[in-house]
């Protein structure tokens, strides 16, 4: 997507955020004027519309460039109780505003007057129930499903894949965003988990960190313990870029054990064939996506491109990459199936937000990933250890 369109995306989710605010605010008057005098009336009033704006600031100082230090578990509690507060009002806005209208629709005329207003009744009464499932939900995404690690096995087809390459295992980590939305004890998990599979090959798909202050040294001393016989490999994610941290990234991963390819290639033999790694950092939309990547295949090898950024799958595969593998788009990272229908914000930029995709003889395998960013949240969209295995078809 290009900035233009996330600038304006960004603004109408912020429109629809403090229109379900407004909403929830008005909704609550009637109540707080049948409990409290004139006087304790304004002061309620007057907390409400602090609690409401300063759920927003302190969801709004964890953008994706700037962070209100939440390192101690006070502020830590605190921003993720705003979290599933701003994402809990938005779902009840929605009900409470359904239900008014659905009571307007209603209104009877003079002959049904008293059937009327006990239908409008029964259903405020219903809605004012059914507001508070999307806090229970966003609770429910931040506190559990946030932290359920998984490791998802995917089959990863190759048309003529050499016999000596057949069931070659790839570990992958991508969009880590180490920061106080992921503890030091959740990255050792995970990175325990990559471990136990025993890959032949390990790969880190960029995003380490989510913005300057975040400790990509510890990310990085943990990610060094990721163990696999051919080598560990990655590509940068923009969140690199943001972070100013690009070419600190690429050295001390080097001094680690990591290779960080940017506009490189690595040639892996096992047994008779070659499987060549090749590397890029983060393609911005405004530009040429894999501009002179095509220098990097290798003729004689399964070519396996490392990109950040899968919406360069379509270029990749027009190249003669065989497989490319990214991440980014956080499987959606709050998703839901509507009428058999994937709902997420990450299709409205990408058509590959998670899982495996093929165009012709290549494939992208494109992981949901480990951490989370702006909410942390994750709902239909597990943080993943991705595992693929080479299978010839």
């Amino acid at each position: 997507m290009s900035q233009s369109i996330s600038y304006w995306f960004d603004a109408v989710l912020l429109t629809v955020v403090l229109a379900a605010q407004v909403c929830l605010y008005q909704a609550a008057q009637p109540a707080l004027r049948r409990w409290l005098r004139p006087r304790g009336l304004r002061a309620a009033q007057a907390a409400l519309a602090a609690l409401l704006a300063g759920a927003l600031l302190v969801v709004a100082l964890n953008s994706e460039q700037r962070f209100w230090r939440a390192s101690r578990w006070l502020n830590r509690s605190l921003t993720f109780a705003a979290a599933i507060w701003v994402a809990g009002s938005v779902g009840a806005a929605v009900i409470l505003a359904a239900a008014w209208l659905a009571t307007r629709r209603s209104a009877p005329g003079s002959a049904g007057k008293r059937a009327g207003a006990g239908r409008r009744s029964f259903l405020a009464g219903a809605a004012r129930l059914a507001a508070l499932a999307p806090f229970g939900v966003a609770g429910y995404a931040t506190l559990l499903v946030r932290r359920e690690f998984e490791v998802r096995e995917t089959d990863f087809p190759v048309p003529n894949l050499p016999a000596d390459l057949e069931g070659l295992r790839l570990a992958q980590l991508s969009d880590i965003h180490f920061s106080p939305y992921l503890t030091l004890p959740e990255l050792e998990r995970v990175v325990a988990m990559a471990n136990e599979t025993r890959p032949q090959v390990a790969l880190v798909t960029g995003d380490l960190i989510t913005r300057r202050g975040d400790s990509l040294e510890a990310c990085l001393a943990r990610l060094a313990r990721l163990r696999a016989e051919a080598g560990v490999f990655g590509c940068l994610g923009n969140h690199e870029i943001y972070a100013g941290c690009e070419d600190l990234t690429e050295r001390r991963g080097r001094e680690l054990g990591i290779e960080f390819l940017r506009g490189e290639r690595r040639a892996l033999r096992f047994g008779g064939a070659r499987l060549n790694v090749a590397g890029v950092d983060y393609q911005r939309q405004r530009r040429p996506y894999l501009a002179g990547a095509e220098r990097l295949l290798d003729p004689g090898a399964i070519n396996l491109l490392l990109s950040h950024n899968p919406d360069v799958f379509p270029v990749a595969a027009d190249l003669g990459y065989d497989l490319i593998v990214g991440g980014h788009t956080h499987g959606g990272q709050v998703t839901v199936e509507i009428l058999e229908q994937t709902l997420n914000v990450a299709r409205f930029f990408t058509p590959y937000v998670a899982g495996l995709y093929r165009r012709g003889a290549s494939s992208i395998y494109v992981s949901r990933g480990i951490g989370t960013l702006n909410l942390p949240m994750r709902l239909g969209a597990k943080p993943e250890v991705s595992l693929l295995r080479l299978r010839r078809v």
